[in-house]
């Protein structure tokens, strides 16, 4: 390492290699620039390190991050023998979500000395955004059903490393035909293959039925390379019957200069059951926090990375309030109507847990007011620099289900994502149609513009082994993962353009020089 001073990546960062068991694939590469200011050490620069990180950036994950910072008394490698200067923890998130993709931390570690500042620059690496958008048909498919014609669709499995296959796509059914014509759809190239065209894409072709046990009618394989040569005799697939019509390639659109702004909806409906019982979904545990805190900080603590000012509106809904025992299905938690906002997670944790003293759990559980109140925001800003995100947690059956499908319909127009998270043990239909990952939703014979909804129970997030922290990362995770992509489809569907990257930030007075 060249220079007096050096810094060191901690062991903490989660960078991650592409995973053949879980198929995970990193959303962008971000490259990270170290600097750091003091005016504390004597004898040393001001030093911006040569070397830069490269990491696999996933928005849906805390990629934690810790930065050591030595200066060098000899070329010995082991760190105890020079001088340590400082240390900074943050994650990834923090770092990709400041304004301009740069932020400043004081360093610390060493008590009672201030150790200047470090700055942190992410740039994002413009590999593999490229979009897929393709077509396929078949012609007189083996007839599967006894009576009437088949109903086949299309699944899509990327292959992995070890020989194993992960399902990346599956077309809609298309109802009574030997001669299917499937809709055309658009996958990233990264979830298709990963980047290297050359990857095999393994095919297959079915006949739906109504119970699940779809007969198998036929595979074929590919690659990314074959496909894009478009309709010829190359894309023609005879096991199946089955050709490509249409190919067409597109750019992602890359870094949008967008904020998130995240509110969260708890529901406060009496079948949650009495919060000072132990049985309670509401009940506060002082050695341990229940279902909703567990989802509220799982989901918030990595949105909240992407939020400039860390004020987040928080609202009740199915309670009684006082003084008067109104019902309201909108009521801010820190019980401040004009506002709402509570500073940070643990604002809202805060506000969360002293409502629960004040209000009684009513119902019924009714969504459509406060997905309507984060529309009304939404609404009025759709140039592209603002995004929104509504986190519900629910315990239960919705009661509202006609106005919640028409307020979601409405919102697939505008700047906006909804999740919901499922706690206890009741059944989740509802919810299930909501997300429209199967049938897209619709209100009054209109279909929702694009999918806004991620739905998932939390107890199929709950470890065996009494994990809450891995409990939570899995959540937040499997709940995120959607909302690139769908901030990206808003973006694209309203011809929105990126902001162009803005040009690196040079401090006044500050010039570059050579490090000795």
């Amino acid at each position: 390492m060249e220079g007096d001073v050096m810094d060191k990546l901690g062991d903490m960062a989660s960078v991650y290699e592409f995973d053949p068991i879980t198929g995970n694939i990193p959303a962008t590469k971000v490259e990270i620039t170290v600097s750091c200011r003091t005016e504390v050490i004597d004898n040393t620069l001001n030093p911006d390190f040569v070397r830069k990180y490269i990491l696999d950036y996933f928005f849906e994950e805390k990629q934690n991050l810790r930065f050591d910072l030595y200066d060098v008394d000899s070329k010995s490698p082991d760190l105890s023998k020079h001088d340590f200067l400082g240390q900074v923890f943050c994650t990834l998130g923090e770092i990709v979500g400041s304004p301009a993709s740069r932020l400043e931390k004081p360093l610390g570690g060493i008590a009672g000395k201030k150790c200047g500042t470090i700055i942190l620059s992410a740039e994002e690496l413009g590999n593999c955004r490229d979009s897929a958008t393709m077509q396929f048909c078949a012609n007189k498919l083996d007839k599967k059903d006894f009576f009437g014609k088949s109903d086949p669709f299309m699944v899509f499995y990327r292959s992995n490393e070890d020989g194993t296959f992960t399902i990346c796509h599956k077309t809609e059914v298309v109802k009574n035909t030997l001669n299917p014509v499937w809709q055309s759809f658009t996958i990233p190239v990264r979830a298709l293959c990963n980047g290297d065209f050359d990857r095999t894409i393994k095919i297959e072709v079915y006949d739906w039925d109504r119970d699940g046990s779809h007969d198998f009618i036929g595979e074929f394989t590919t690659s990314y390379r074959e496909l894009a040569r478009g309709q010829s005799q190359f894309n023609v697939y005879e096991s199946t019957c089955t050709s490509l019509v249409d190919f067409s390639l597109s750019l992602l659109y890359p870094h949008f200069r967008t904020q998130i702004n995240f509110t969260v909806a708890i529901d406060f409906t009496a079948s949650n059951g009495n919060p000072s019982q132990s049985t309670s979904l509401h009940y506060m545990n002082p050695y341990q926090m229940n279902a909703y805190a567990m989802a509220l900080k799982a989901v918030g603590e990595i949105i909240q990375d992407y939020d400039s000012d860390k004020m987040f509106p928080a609202l009740g809904f199915g309670a009684k309030l006082p003084p008067d025992g109104r019902v309201s299905h909108e009521f801010p938690l820190n019980g401040n109507i004009e506002n709402p906002y509570c500073n940070g997670i643990d604002g809202i944790l805060e506000a969360y847990h002293e409502s629960l003293k004040t209000v009684q759990l009513y119902g019924p559980t009714n969504f459509a007011p406060v997905v309507n109140h984060v529309a009304s925001y939404a609404a009025a800003v759709q140039d592209g620099s603002q995004y929104f995100v509504l986190l519900i947690i629910t315990d239960g059956v919705i009661s509202d289900m006609a106005q919640t499908k028409e307020a979601i319909v409405n919102g697939a127009k505008l700047p906006m994502s909804i999740i919901i998270v499922g706690v206890g043990q009741a059944e989740f239909d509802a919810m299930v149609e909501l997300d429209g990952d199967d049938i897209r939703i619709s209100s009054r014979g209109k279909l929702a513009e694009r999918d806004i909804v991620q739905f998932v129970p939390f107890r199929d997030y709950m470890d065996r082994t009494g994990n809450h922290v891995l409990s939570m990362a899995r959540l937040a995770k499997d709940v995120l993962a959607e909302i690139p992509d769908q901030l990206i489809s808003y973006m694209k569907s309203r011809g929105v353009k990126p902001n162009p990257t803005p040009p690196p930030y040079t401090p006044p007075g500050h010039t570059h020089h050579t490090q000795i």
